[in-house]
């Protein structure tokens, strides 16, 4: 059975983000949003931080604070619409390939905790109820 590291870079996106980390990258502000958003659903909290605390913009509490607001908040993963328009606004590109419509869909290559479906669909459910009302 995979790790979660090897379950989160299943996906080409995901894997670059990593990959750059690894090396010491600054993936920008938005990339390691999109990272924080996604990895923490396969990562422990404290491996999330270490890999961010490898981005030179980061240090340990700007990587905690972070992962925490991501967790606290409860954000759920990115759609691809959102990770096209925020790599727009930074010049790492969080999705090298972003020209590929399949690629930065997230929800296509990784399977996410049940929750996660769960509040999306209820995020989508209050919104019609309130356009209808």
């Amino acid at each position: 059975m995979k790790n979660g590291k090897e379950r989160l870079t299943a996906n080409r996106m995901m894997k670059h983000l990593t990959d750059a980390l690894e090396r010491g990258e600054d993936i920008g502000h938005y990339g390691r949003l999109v990272y924080a958003m996604i990895a923490r659903h396969f990562l422990p909290q404290d491996e999330l931080v270490t890999l961010l605390m490898n981005d030179p913009s980061m240090n340990e509490a700007r990587a905690e604070s972070l992962v925490d607001q991501v967790v606290s908040r409860g954000y759920s993963p990115p759609k691809r619409e959102r990770i096209v328009e925020w790599q727009a606004q930074q010049d790492f590109p969080i999705c090298p390939h972003i020209d590929d419509p399949d690629e930065a869909n997230v929800y296509r290559d990784l399977a996410f905790p049940e929750d996660v479906y769960e509040r999306i669909e209820e995020y989508h459910h209050e919104k019609a109820e309130a356009a209808s009302a």
